[in-house]
């Protein structure tokens, strides 16, 4: 069976103490490092930018998979491969052209990634599923976290599955948004395979346990091999 991951989001992390919650997260038996990249424009909220990835980079081990909520991604992609990017997801929504953004995250050695937002349809992912490692379907809005799971996206998420299947693409399906105990088994029923968690998981009072608990019911629930 396909190995389930988990990605918690920096975004949901005590930022006077970004260090120490890396360390953390790795401690605690994370996958990846989600780090959420917001310019206040093509979303409603501002975070960090690729000088702070670089601060903190040194401070842990795991892949840092960064989500760009950009306007125009393509200005930035050198920069976050040089604050040590392991990936890099943009959007379909987007101003930058997506096949040469996507180019230019692989040329500089970076695993390239498509997002969408909730009211983006499946098949707009469909023309670019041979040219990424990872789609990215927002279960929530993006720009601020906590927000509640959006279970609508679910045919999406399965669409994108079936369509990765039928092609015989190695392909994961990330979902970001809500995830939690309550929703992480619906979300693995329908294909996807690495999970975003914020809240759930810097709140809980066992990081360790919770995520040993997301990757059990991924396990159990997932739809593929």
């Amino acid at each position: 069976m396909k190995k389930m991951l988990i990605a918690p989001s920096i975004l949901s992390c005590d930022y006077g103490k970004m260090a120490e919650e890396l360390e953390r997260i790795e401690k605690c038996g994370a996958d990846i490092v989600h780090v959420d990249v917001m310019d206040g424009h093509f979303v409603p909220n501002i975070t960090l930018g690729a000088p702070v990835v670089k601060c903190i980079r040194k401070y842990s081990s795991l892949p840092f998979d960064v989500h760009l909520m950009i306007s125009d991604p393509i200005d930035y992609i050198e920069d976050f491969v040089n604050a040590g990017a392991d990936s890099i997801t943009i959007h379909l929504e987007c101003n930058s052209d997506i096949d040469k953004t996507l180019s230019l995250i692989k040329e500089k050695g970076c695993k390239a990634a498509v997002s969408v937002k909730p009211k983006t349809p499946a098949n707009e992912v469909f023309g670019y599923l041979d040219k990424v490692s990872m789609v990215l379907v927002m279960t929530v809005e993006p720009g601020f976290g906590g927000q509640s799971f959006m279970e609508d996206m679910m045919p999406k998420v399965k669409a994108i599955k079936e369509e990765i299947d039928r092609r015989g693409l190695d392909v994961s399906i990330q979902v970001d948004g809500g995830i939690g105990e309550k929703t992480i088994s619906v979300a693995a029923e329908n294909g996807a395979d690495i999970f975003v968690s914020g809240n759930a998981l810097f709140r809980a009072d066992d990081m360790a346990l919770q995520i040993k608990k997301f990757k059990a019911l991924a396990e159990k629930s997932y739809c593929g091999k």
